[in-house]
C-alpha cells in the first residue's frame, strides 16, 4: 500500500530522536522530544486558491523542519508517518 497525498499535502517521516545530550547524558524514553525534522516521503500536486495555482515547493527526499503541533500521524505497514499541509512545513534543510 502506498500513501499518495491529495492538494498541498505532505508526507513525512520523523527523523530519529536524539538518545543523548550534547554533553552526553542519556535520556530516557519519556523525556525524548519528538524532533520537529523529517524526511519527506511523497508531495501532493498543489492546489488552486483564489485563482492562483500554489505549486509545491518540497520534493521528495527533501529533510525539512515543520511546525511541533502539525499534521495527522498515521501508520501504515508498521511505519509511522506524518501528513502536513505545505505551509505546516517551516524550512527545508540543506
Amino acid at each position: 500500500m502506498k500513501l499518495v497525498p491529495l492538494g498541498d499535502r505532505v508526507v513525512l517521516k520523523q527523523l530519529a530522536a536524539e538518545t543523548t545530550t550534547k554533553s552526553g547524558i542519556v535520556l530516557p524514553g519519556s523525556e525524548k522530544e519528538k524532533p520537529q525534522q523529517a524526511e519527506v516521503i511523497a508531495v501532493g500536486p498543489g492546489k488552486v486558491e483564489d485563482g492562483k495555482e500554489i505549486k509545491m515547493e518540497v520534493k521528495k527526499g527533501d529533510q525539512v523542519i515543520y511546525s511541533k503541533y502539525a499534521g495527522t500521524e498515521v501508520k501504515l505497514e508498521d511505519e509511522e508517518y506524518i501528513i502536513v499541509k505545505q505551509s505546516d512545513i517551516l524550512a527545508i534543510l540543506k
